[in-house]
Order: structure tokens, then sequence, then C-alpha cells
């Protein structure tokens, strides 16, 4: 109880009405965040009060210390409670009455001489963290008793550039914050919503929360931070259970990898390879990383974005003791601890990719979950770019399963200089295409890539183990370098006179029309220019409604196929091929999983073929 006879009335310094308003209106994003500066200084003090009985045996703490959180709705008051070392009035003056002084800082100091293993774990600090109070409430009140002593007090201050301090009595060391709630902050007395908030931001403080319901305090925190623990303490069931805690999966982890960072850049990692795919397709998602930062077990944020987008599948927690707990968002992004931390924790990921990728059948499974997104690390991180190129898996033309580019490249054809790819919506689709007839013909693999991304990352990782990386659609001219396995058969049509005739019917719909020797099967074929994107990069573009960035295809035609033969004699014979053309190119079309130019016109020509057939 407060003994207001003797208050005394101290302004803050000349700059604190503008800090106040910083701190209440734009320091924070998010208002629960008072409960997370209100707790971590708690927990602080509590840490600091059990180093201090190292020495001073008179200050131990009591067994069942604890941050008591109480809700009392009818006088609209949240009370936060502590046992820690508790503050006297010269402390309260110094870390409250001055904005942004640390008392974590100052007391730092003394823990120069101590080993490490009896430093405590100091997370908060009485400065700018704690007056994140008044965005929640419009008059807070600390009432203090340093451990070792008698003599309590009371701080009290409506955030307005002044305060209050008087003399008060309080039975136990510690400190007890009363927030007089604000009206529109009414959510923060009630103990669900409490519970919440502490479950989000400090399940993992080992020192126990409760929070008082119906006059009962129960508990609101797990309290380990499993993270911190030896890898052989933690049971492959509890951190399955820990992974479905942090991601909201229902499955097991298919790789778990934890490690403690020590040297200049000190952080506990715990993080997961989810073992299935999610529901919601991880195109739809935001592409961000959502790893969970801790400091010193407080979670700060999961937008911190502790590894790039292409790995964010991975779900986890990284706990460091280089941060302080109360930085902002946009202060994480710029800070070089949190970028040293990025790159540490991405090495160690693409690390622990490599060592599965030595396991066919483990790796796998992470490749058919998540191979498409580790692709478009090949695309936007030239960082790591060369260092993804052996972690892709492919289909193959020739091989079944999965196939990476090494094994490729030890299987290349004697004479055969670049890989080659095909790129299209389906691999089952891709492998009868007639893009792969010429490069079947003679004995030449080619990989089938079926996402998305594949029309874009080849372009930038270029070459592996300097064999460049080519689309069939663009490599063309290479077969004419490679003969056949075997002599293809069927006479060779004089096509010149057909093309011509092609050329003029089709106009400006192909780019050119031309014959080749790399179909066996097929009549036509289309081929993209030997400049710009390949045919489904141009597809792509088309889709995106970027048409002038594409080129029109060649089309190119077997002159050994029995329909050009008998093409060529109509033309020979003055007849009019222009529907036959049309028609020619509307399959080619098809054939690479495009719709006709003019479906209805299609349909036409084919009623028109069918019920009048050549002779």
């Amino acid at each position: 109880m407060t003994e207001t006879a003797t208050l005394e009335s101290h302004e803050f310094g000349a700059e604190v009405g503008r800090l106040l308003d910083l701190v209440v209106h734009s320091l924070y994003s998010e208002r629960e965040i008072f409960l997370r500066e209100l707790v971590a200084n708690a927990a602080d003090a509590t840490d600091r009060r059990r180093f201090e009985a190292l020495t001073h045996a008179a200050l131990a703490l009591p067994p069942e210390a604890k941050v008591r959180i109480v809700p009392e709705k009818a006088e609209r008051r949240l009370l936060i409670a502590d046992d820690g070392i508790g503050m006297t009035r010269e402390d309260m003056i110094a870390n409250l009455g001055t904005i942004a002084r640390s008392g974590t800082r100052a007391f730092g100091a003394s823990l120069a001489d101590a080993k490490p293993e009896e430093r405590p774990n100091l997370i908060g600090q009485f400065g700018v963290g704690f007056y994140s109070a008044f965005m929640v409430a419009d008059r807070v009140e600390v009432t203090s008793r340093k451990a070792g002593t008698d003599e309590a007090w009371t701080w009290a201050s409506e955030g307005r550039g002044n305060y209050t301090m008087a003399p008060a009595t309080k039975d136990e060391p510690g400190t007890e914050i009363v927030l007089h709630i604000k009206s529109d902050a009414d959510e923060y007395l009630d103990p669900v919503r409490l519970e919440a908030v502490v479950r989000k931001w400090a399940d993992h403080i080992t020192l126990p929360i409760t929070i008082a319901r119906d006059g009962v305090d129960q508990p609101a925190n797990e309290g380990t931070a499993l993270w911190r623990k030896a890898k052989a303490d933690v049971s492959e069931q509890d951190a399955a259970a820990f992974y479905r805690h942090v991601s909201n999966n229902f499955d097991s982890p298919a790789v778990t990898l934890q490690w403690r960072a020590e040297g200049a850049l000190e952080f506990y990692a715990m993080l997961f390879i989810p073992g299935m795919k999610p529901f919601e397709p991880m195109s739809d998602q935001e592409r961000a990383s959502k790893v969970r930062l801790h400091v010193r077990r407080m979670f700060i944020t999961d937008r911190a974005e502790l590894l790039p987008p292409w790995l964010r599948f991975v779900q986890g927690v990284v706990d460091t003791e280089d941060l302080p707990l109360n930085v902002s968002r946009e202060m994480l992004q710029a800070t070089p601890v949190l970028a040293r931390i990025r790159r540490a924790v991405t090495n160690r990921v693409i690390t622990e990719l490599k060592n599965q990728a030595k396991e066919a059948e483990t790796y796998k499974v992470i490749w058919n979950n998540f191979g498409a997104i580790i692709k478009e690390g090949v695309w936007e991180d030239g960082d790591h770019r060369k260092e993804l190129a052996p972690l892709l898996r492919f289909k193959s033309s020739s091989v079944e399963g999965l196939t990476s580019f090494s094994d490729y490249v030890d299987r290349m054809k004697e004479g055969q200089e670049a890989i080659y790819f095909l790129v299209g919506d389906n691999a089952e689709t891709l492998a009868g295409s007639a893009q792969l007839e010429g490069f079947r013909a003679r004995g030449i693999e080619v990989l089938l890539f079926e996402d998305s991304i594949d029309a874009f990352w080849p372009e930038r990782l270029d070459s592996f183990a300097d064999k460049p990386l080519r689309s069939v659609t663009q490599g063309v001219a290479d077969l004419a370098t490679l003969a056949p396995s075997e002599a293809p058969e069927g006479d060779i049509a004089d096509t010149e006179a057909l093309i011509a005739a092609m050329k003029t019917a089709l106009d400006k719909t192909v780019a050119d029309v031309r014959a080749t020797d790399r179909l066996v099967d097929s009549a036509v074929v289309l081929a993209a220019g030997g400049m710009g994107p390949d045919l489904q990069m141009q597809r792509l573009l088309r889709r995106a409604g970027r048409d002038a960035f594409g080129m029109p295809p060649i089309l190119e035609i077997n002159p050994r196929h029995r329909l050009i033969a008998r093409l060529v004699a109509q033309v020979a014979a003055g007849e009019d091929i222009a529907d036959q053309a049309s028609v020619l190119f509307d399959l080619a079309r098809l054939q690479d999983g495009e719709l006709p130019t003019d479906p209805a016109g299609f349909a036409r020509r084919i009623e028109m073929a069918l019920a009048n057939p050549a002779p």
C-alpha cells in the first residue's frame, strides 16, 4: 500500500514526451507485445536474484518463484508480479525515471568476472521495453522491494512526462506492476487472451508463468526450451511434438536439425524439414521464411526471414544471445548480427540437404515434397546457385525414377557437348513428345522438367560441370553433328515447293518453315529460334499476357513422312494446301500441350478431312 503523505513528484527528461509517443505508437507493431516485455523484465529480475544468491545466500529465491499475471476485470487492472531481485528507490528512478536507460546493461558490468555458467540469462531491460505498457494502460504503478532490504517504493506515471515516487509496504522482495487498462484494451483483462499471448511470446521461458482464473493461479507456459537441451537428451517423440507445435502441421518431420553455434556468434537452432507437403500449395503461400526468432527463449517474431524464400518450407526456432529483446522489426532487418545468423543457418540447412542427398530414398521424399521450391533458389540466389545444382533431381527420357545432373553427365554420349532438357507440364506427356524423337534416335538422354519454375532457372544456372544446359527446342543444330543409331526409313521428299506454299499459307503465324531430320514418327514439330526464350518460356509469357516478348515459332516438317510426301504431290499438282498447313501447325501445337490457334476452324478442317479422305 502506498503512503501518499510523502509523495514525491519527478519530471522525466526533456525528450521523454516524444520518446513515449514513439514507443506507444511506432516502436511495436502489435499491442500485445507489452506483456512480452513485462514478462521478460520479470524473468530478467528473477535470474538476477538467482545470480546474486550464488554469493549471498540470504537472497535465495523462494522455491515457488514465478511470474504471476492477475487480471482484475471489475477494477480494470492487470497485475504482473515477480519474485526477482527488486529495486530500491534509486534503482527505480534510474531505471524507470530515465527513458532507455538499461538496468540490464548497468548490471552487466558486475558479470565481468563471473564464470560463463554462473551468468544469468538476462533477456529484458527496464527502459524502452517497460514503456510499452502505456500502449494498453493509461496509468502504470510499480511497487518494488529489493532483495536483502526491508524498504519498498511505488513508482507511478500516466506517461505524460512526469512520475511520482512514494514509500510503500511489500511483504516479500520482488516487483509488482499494476496496469490501469485503457477502455479500448479490454481483451487484456481476459485470462484466455492473456494465456494466448504468453503461449505465443513466452511459452519457453523456463521460469513458471501463471494466470489467475477465478482466484486460482493456473500454468500459462510450457517452460521447456527444447532447442537448448543437449541433442542426446531430446527424444524423437519430443522433437516431433515440438515440430507440430511450431509448424501447425500434423505429420512427423523428415529431418530434424539441432545444433548450437558458439564463438563470435552464439545461437541455438532446432529446425525441421516436414515429412509431407502442406495442404496449401507452397506456390500459393507467402514467399517468406517463418522460422521463429527467439532471444534467450523469448519469442520475438516469425518474420525475421532467417532463411531465404526458397527454404520457406523449413520450420523451427533460432534462439540467440546476441540481440536485445526489445528490437523492432525494422531494426532486425538492418542489424549485422541477424545477417550473420541468416548466413550461418542457411549454410547449415544446405549442408544438411547435401547429406540427405547421399541417401537416395530419404532424399526422394524431400525432393518430391519441396524440389520445386528449392529450384527457386537456383533462379534467385546467386550466392548459392552452384551449390544447389547438385541437389536438383529430374525425371529422364532414358532412366526410371529421379536422376541428377552428375548422373546425367556420367551417361552422356561420346561427342555430346550439352545437357538437354525439355520443359512442360507433365513428365509422362513429355516422354512421348515429338520433340524427343531426334534425340532418342541418336541415343541422347533428355531431362524432363515439369515444374513451372523450370522455364526460368536453367538460364541462370547456364551450365553444370562445364556442360551448357540447352532446351531441345533450341538444340536442333546440335543433332546435325551426331548420327542416328540406325538409318531412318523412307525416301526424302523434295519439300522446297511445299515449304514455300506453307510459308505463304501460314504467313506471320510462324517465323519459318523448314525440313528437319530430327523427326522419326511425327510429321511436324515446333522449334524455337536460335535467339530468345525457348517454347515453354514463350508459352508462359503468352499466358501472362506478354506476347511481345515471344517470337513466332518455327515449324519443322519431316520429309520422310508419308503425309508430307502427299502434300508435296498436291503442291506439284497445283492444289491449294492452306487448310492442310493450318492443320499441321495446330497439330504441332497440340503435341506441345497448346490449343489450336483457332479451335473452331481446326475442328472444321478435321471434319472436312475425315469426310473427304485423301486417296
